[in-house]
């Protein structure tokens, strides 16, 4: 068995790490950049941080501020036009997902431009060149896009979301600075942070799980379980160690696949505009519960990792609900909803959700195999 792992070549951790940046982008050589990100993030002045940075170094950007949660086909191909009209030659994502996942499908199609339509990189294009070099700097502790080959788009005409992998997608340089991360709220914190424990769990219990990727989730789901209520609670050391436990988080996923919480999550996304984060973590636990007799001793572990003491001693059922159950308490500590109804499904749509989740390309790595009555069932008891 032939196993494989792709990292970004370069990463600086802690808080004021951002100050790396300059020092990157003047030894790569770089003229100008495009600066991939939201209006919101313009508004509350978290991209005038790098800005700042950028204008005391002279050094030249422009700014593409059109991204949206669940980016669109449309979003990145004007973020393609942006990119021609600046006259760069890289980017910084600054944003959590959807600015990373725009900024990487951006940079596929200038160097490849026969994708320019989007669709066509679902799954794992045969891209012939890398990415326009590509910085990203998070500002939530949730999708480790700064470190996987993945992204997702959303296709509204289609009213439905595609994952596409690449190796030449990956950022050549990421600054996971919590200082970037400070100014979430409460609410997005908790979202992202769960968001970041699905990967670690998904990732540990996936069929493409080996160990290496193991050792990454389980330390990944030590320092978010840990870590996420200090987080939302503003605590600095909690922010710090969500940082840090999400980007290992991703550093196990991106190489080895998710499950079918993900392939549940991503038709809420595209339906209803449900938040990524908000979606799995209302998912996560009760998935855990659909897979817990197809996981071995693997709950065991991940309850263990949450901090349930005397695991070793318990029958494996037990340690499978103490697991699950330490989910459900995480969700309630730091306010995750508890049913889909609270998040925007409409009953209605159950068997249109359920297609479409099946057809997801991360269902295909849960290792319960899942058949469209079972996502049914699924959607409607967590509804």
């Amino acid at each position: 068995m032939t196993y494989r792992m792709i990292l970004n070549e370069t990463s600086y951790f802690g808080a004021g790490s951002i100050n790396s940046l300059v020092d990157e982008i003047k030894k790569r050589g770089f003229r100008k950049a495009l600066i991939v990100t939201d209006a919101d993030l313009i508004k509350y002045n978290v991209v005038a941080k790098i800005t700042d940075i950028l204008q005391q170094a002279d050094l030249a950007y422009s700014i593409y501020d059109k991204v949206i949660p669940n980016p669109t086909i449309e979003v990145v191909q004007q973020g393609v036009a942006a990119f021609k009209q600046a006259d760069a030659d890289y980017l910084i994502a600054v944003g959590g997902g959807s600015p990373q996942d725009t900024s990487k499908a951006i940079g596929i199609i200038i160097n490849n431009p026969e994708f320019a339509d989007v669709r066509s990189l679902e799954g794992g294009a045969e891209t012939k060149n890398k990415s326009v070099p590509m910085i990203a700097i998070p500002t939530t502790a949730g999708t480790a896009a700064e470190v996987t080959i993945n992204y997702v788009i959303t296709d509204i005409e289609k009213k439905r979301k595609f994952v596409c992998y690449d190796p030449h997608d990956i950022p050549i340089v990421a600054i996971i600075d919590s200082d970037m991360m400070s100014s979430m709220p409460a609410s997005l914190k908790a979202a992202t942070g769960v968001d970041a424990l699905t990967h670690a769990i998904e990732g540990y219990i996936t069929k493409g799980a080996w160990e290496l990727s193991d050792m990454l989730h389980l330390k990944a789901i030590e320092i978010i379980g840990r870590a996420l209520r200090l987080s939302v609670k503003g605590v600095q050391a909690g922010m710090d160690d969500m940082a840090l436990g999400q980007y290992i988080a991703g550093m196990g996923f991106s190489n080895v696949g998710l499950g079918l919480v993900h392939g549940m999550a991503h038709p809420l996304g595209a339906f209803y505009g449900t938040a990524h984060g908000v979606a799995n973590a209302v998912l996560l636990p009760h998935i855990m519960a659909y897979n817990a007799e197809y996981t071995g001793e693997k709950y065991r572990h991940i309850a263990a990792a949450l901090g349930v003491s005397n695991m070793n001693d318990v029958p494996i059922s037990m340690a499978r609900k103490a697991a699950i159950d330490a989910v459900f308490q995480l969700n309630s500590d730091v306010g995750i909803p508890a049913s889909l109804r609270e998040v925007g499904m409409l009953e209605a749509d159950i068997d249109a959700l359920a297609e479409a989740a099946l057809a997801d390309i991360c269902t295909g790595g849960n290792p319960r195999e899942a058949h469209l009555d079972d996502i049914k069932q699924l959607y409607r008891s967590i509804y």
